[in-house]
């Protein structure tokens, strides 16, 4: 059964160092969730993963090309996402039509477990889609596990679709999905929240 929308006021803003624990926190019980429900009774909410994702987001939020946003509501942080330029956008790579495209890619996108279809994602993606147009980006990419079904069901309502420029490898373990920046925004899903992206760039 699908939460209800949190009627609490949800305000996205520029993420500081000093959310950097509710952030980690978040983030590590968000991913624990959705491993979770393929390996029931293995602890991935370890002491450890949170540390692992506090390191993480602090070299995030010291990065000065990489801005990172968190959702809040009533002063308490709910969720997280964080972009950088694409590496195709500095090598000045084109698509298969040889138009040169400015690529944004999504590194991180995550919402606190307990608010999971309230709205959190959705805005956080509606956020991320109004300063990459603002950057002049016309084409996002982010990578997803195959296996979390929820998040790639939720990047395909918001108009995500498989980057037809990188196929996967038979035995890989993740999908790269894209976005076009340059038509209308896509409607935002019934249920605006999904787990995360996870880059194998990050080394996870």
């Amino acid at each position: 059964m699908r939460p209800a929308p949190d009627t609490a006021v949800l305000r996205v803003r520029g993420a500081t160092r000093g959310d950097l624990p509710a952030i980690a926190a978040l983030h590590a019980g968000a991913r624990a969730a959705y491993h979770r429900a393929r390996h029931p009774g293995m602890p991935f909410d370890t002491p450890g993963e949170q540390a692992r994702w506090h390191d993480a987001w602090a070299r995030v939020l010291d990065r000065a090309d990489a801005p990172a946003l968190c959702a809040e509501r009533q002063g308490t942080v709910v969720g997280a996402a964080s972009y950088l330029p694409h590496a195709s956008t500095a090598r000045g790579e084109s698509d298969r039509t040889g138009t040169a495209r400015p690529t944004v890619a999504l590194d991180q996108l995550h919402v606190a477990p307990a608010h999971w279809g309230t709205g959190v994602g959705g805005a956080l993606h509606t956020a991320c889609l109004r300063a990459w147009r603002t950057a002049g980006f016309s084409r996002a990419v982010l990578d997803v596990l195959w296996h979390n079904h929820r998040a790639r069901a939720f990047y395909d309502r918001l108009g995500w679709r498989p980057d037809p420029d990188r196929r996967p490898a038979p035995d890989a373990t993740h999908l790269t999905l894209a976005l076009d920046l340059t038509g209308p925004a896509p409607a935002a899903p019934d249920a605006p929240d999904a787990p995360p992206p996870e880059p194998p760039s990050s080394g996870r």
